[in-house]
């Protein structure tokens, strides 16, 4: 008597079991504008993006083409990161849904003040060495800064469930998320570059979070900026 083959024996299951679905973020830091380098801006509005800028915003399209398909476009709701998304979303034909999560940390009384200026107070060595230790007066702590990216970042995986979707945001917020993905603890998030229009991308999974890569841009970044 001939026994009956298992169906699983040899990956003869037609009802093969699916791998969980993973879903992916891309994270675009926005392009540069007048201030960029030499200003913190915080969430003050009415800061665009200088012309150089609007050249680097133009290249996204290209550096994502090949990521097919794309379900949504998020942006912080500052100007800057809502124009740097806008050439994606026209090239796309997709909405840029303003996202709250994604906005610049809020700097508090230290918005618009030239950043060669704040890095000689004795609390720019707390800024660089124990952020999470530290709250910008009148304004947000770092801690509440990676929390609701990290809150963003598993409602995607919510909402978004085995897609991908691209988010506009700011350098600090994107550092943050990456150096959560990648177990690096915030107060060594400083470490991670991001540069204007740079480009990561992080895999979702329910078990666990992948940092794909980090930072890409049209020419490779050599220097902290």
């Amino acid at each position: 008597m001939v026994s009956e083959q298992n169906p699983r024996v040899n990956g003869a299951d037609d009802a093969k079991e699916e791998a969980p679905a993973s879903t992916t973020l891309i994270l675009v830091r926005h392009a540069k504008t007048p201030t960029t380098g030499t200003v913190l801006p915080g969430r003050a509005a009415g800061l665009s993006i200088s012309e150089d800028g609007i050249r680097q915003a133009n290249t996204i399209p290209a550096s994502l083409a090949e990521v097919e398909p794309l379900a949504a476009i998020y942006s912080s709701p500052l100007e800057r990161a809502r124009e740097t998304a806008a050439p994606l979303a026209a090239a796309r034909r997709l909405e840029v849904l303003v996202e709250d999560r994604l906005v610049e940390c809020d700097f508090g009384a230290w918005t618009g003040r030239r950043l060669d200026e704040l890095s000689k107070l004795p609390e720019w060595r707390v800024v660089q060495s124990a952020p999470s230790k530290f709250r910008f007066p009148q304004g947000e702590s770092f801690r509440e800064m990676s929390e609701r990216m990290i809150s963003f970042l598993d409602w995607v995986h919510l909402r978004h469930r085995g897609e991908t979707v691209a988010a506009f945001s700011h350098a600090d917020p994107i550092k943050a998320l990456i150096a959560h993905c990648l177990g690096i603890h915030l107060d060594a998030f400083q470490r991670v570059v991001i540069s204007t229009t740079g480009i990561s991308a992080i895999s979702i999974t329910d078990t666990a979070n992948y940092a794909l890569f980090v930072n890409l841009t049209p020419t490779p970044n050599l220097k902290v900026t």
